[in-house]
């Protein structure tokens, strides 16, 4: 029983490492013990995923002084400091699921059965459409070419015209696709389209693909449906695709859970997360090759990935995307265009080198202001819809919104922020990284900041599987570093107008009282799990978020950083002269302390 675990592990199989951590139960509280990590064992020499999580696990039994394995046996159950209760694990080694999306209409079903395989931890690797403008034989060589790890197709209403779906089913037998991992198995096939079109759809794939049918994703158009799609993807990747990967078969049979794809896992915590706390989040993972974004508004959760935004490999993707302009605009000195582009580049080449001056890390620090943007962007064009699982709409609401374009993502409405990643957890400062959310994000009225100490995430997510009172309080102590809290205003004024005036009461009893500039910041201290009253009244034209020029008043938490008042209004206020913008970034940084041995 969970009630009765007092020694967990967990690892967290990345694609080139192996991260272990040891929760122990002290003092009726879970608390982490110890982390460990080793080299991801999934490719050649080795072959088999065992032995990192082997060499990670003997870390932790040195660091603990608990003895954990019996040869290449974890000890279960525990019996003092030997063995421990429960042992569950997360991975993308091997590049994680993978996954092909097809679906009748590409801005409805499609982007449904989209939305369903990254909430499952899948890369999307393409999303095909009957109306997406491909030739038929250019998709059959696609889905040749791709070598999935799994198919997901959906289509069509049920009850409604079943041809469409056939159509790009029979494109799929045509190709006659491949799995990437193992060749003595059939690749698997979820169909999660109309009902109507199961037996056609047997007929044709019948023999080429592992098929497996669930609920349709969109059994009408005002409904969506995802659980059982997703389901079945987590049911699928542990039995054919981890199966295939070199190791995990042996890997499986120690686990007390099935094992998640590290996303998933994620995900499944910021759902928790967001459920027990009762707030809207955002959640990002900054990495060196992707940039994965998580979002709980309302209840309904989404995540994307983008793939080609990092900081180390995909980092001139970065460049390329924003434009040199963007980055340009967050650097508080003047650098000339070659020479950024080399520095760049040189990161790409050297993807595990760190910044050695200033500079670099400024450098970098803009590049990751760009790269969150561009991945917010990229969210909140999926993050769109339907409002959840079986909430209705009528039709001519559900066309409308899908013209529209309208995103679940209401910064107005955002409570937490959470940022996870090299770039923004290992910042040489706290204020560093919770400057580059805010900047990137932009958020609105009150929010809360934190970021992921050193990314346990993915092994607190499935262990919320099993007890999710040991994985969301370990995560609130352990994991989750506060930073602070951000009052912002959206609006636009003339320099030195006022944007708004504050009264901030704080836990000593001694009140702060003054007025912000437009254009200015402004930091608070205030302690980590302390809490102060605020006051704020915008001038007319701004909004704290109850109506232009309307007194607000709440709770403000504090942080490592403490409170930013922020006074740039939104869109931030960049100067377009490039020795003004200099100025401001500067005093930016010194308002809120950032770089306080350099400008």
């Amino acid at each position: 029983m969970p009630s009765e675990l007092h020694a967990i592990l967990a690892t967290d199989c990345g694609s080139t490492t192996t991260k272990a951590i040891l929760i122990e139960r002290r003092s009726g509280e879970y608390r982490l013990s110890v982390r460990g990590e080793a080299p991801t064992t999934v490719e050649a020499p080795f072959e088999d995923v065992t032995r990192g999580v082997l060499n990670a696990i003997q870390e932790v039994e040195e660091l603990s002084g608990r003895t954990i394995l019996d040869g290449e046996r974890i000890i279960t159950p525990a019996q003092g400091r030997r063995g421990v209760d429960l042992y569950v694990s997360t991975s993308s080694a091997g590049g994680g699921l993978q996954v092909m999306v097809a679906g009748v209409v590409k801005q409805m079903t499609a982007e449904s059965a989209q939305r369903c395989a990254l909430g499952a931890g899948a890369i999307v690797m393409d999303v095909l459409a009957s109306n997406d403008e491909r030739p038929g034989w250019e998709k059959i060589e696609r889905i040749r070419q791709l070598r999935p790890d799994m198919l997901l197709l959906s289509g069509g209403t049920d009850g409604g015209t079943i041809s469409h779906g056939v159509e790009l089913a029979e494109y799929i037998a045509a190709a006659n696709p491949r799995p990437r991992l193992g060749t003595g198995y059939q690749l698997p096939l979820i169909y999660a389209g109309n009902r109507d079109a199961r037996e056609k759809i047997k007929e044709i794939l019948g023999g080429k693909v592992a098929l497996s049918i669930t609920e349709n994703i969109r059994p009408v158009l005002e409904q969506e449906n995802l659980g059982p799609a997703r389901h079945r993807i987590h049911e699928l990747f542990l039995e054919h695709v981890m199966a295939q990967a070199p190791g995990y078969r042996k890997l499986i049979t120690w686990t007390g859970a099935p094992i998640m794809p590290t996303p998933a896992a994620v995900g499944l915590l910021m759902e928790t997360v967001a459920r027990k706390r009762g707030v809207n989040l955002l959640g990002v993972d900054i990495g060196g090759a992707t940039t994965d974004v998580f979002s709980v508004f309302e209840g309904v959760f989404n995540r994307t990935v983008s793939a080609n935004l990092g900081m180390s490999y995909s980092i001139s993707n970065v460049l390329a995307e924003a434009g040199l302009e963007h980055v340009n605009r967050w650097l508080p000195f003047e650098m000339e265009e070659q020479d950024l582009r080399n520095r760049i580049k040189n990161k790409m080449i050297r993807p595990t080198t760190i910044p050695q001056t200033l500079e670099d890390l400024q450098v970098e620090q803009a590049l990751a202001r760009e790269a969150l943007r561009l991945a917010l962007e990229q969210h909140k064009a999926l993050a769109v819809g339907l409002k959840g699982v079986h909430r209705e709409r009528s039709i001519s609401e559900a066309l409308m919104q899908e013209a529209a374009g309208e995103t679940l993502i209401d910064l107005w409405k955002l409570d937490l922020i959470i940022g996870s990643g090299g770039i923004l957890s290992h910042a040489p400062r706290r204020a560093q990284a919770m400057l580059m959310m805010i900047d990137a994000f932009q958020p609105l009225g009150i929010t809360y900041l934190a970021v992921d100490s050193i990314f346990m995430m993915p092994h607190l997510g499935v262990l919320s599987t099993v007890h999710e009172e040991a994985a969301t309080f370990v995560f609130d102590k352990d994991c989750l570093i506060p930073l602070g809290t951000c009052l912002a205003a959206a609006g636009a004024g003339g320099s030195g107008e006022v944007c708004f005036e504050f009264t901030v009461t704080l836990p000593n009893g001694e009140v702060v009282k003054d007025a912000l500039p437009f254009g200015e910041l402004k930091s608070l201290p205030l302690g980590e799990r302390e809490e102060a009253l605020i006051e704020a009244t915008p001038t007319r034209g701004f909004d704290l978020g109850v109506g232009k020029g309307r007194k607000i008043e709440g709770k403000v938490q504090g942080g490592a950083v403490g409170v930013i008042l922020d006074a740039r209004g939104r869109p931030i206020a960049l100067a377009k002269d490039l020795k003004m913008r200099v100025d401001q970034l500067r005093r930016w940084a010194k308002a809120v302390d950032l770089y306080p041995d350099g400008s």
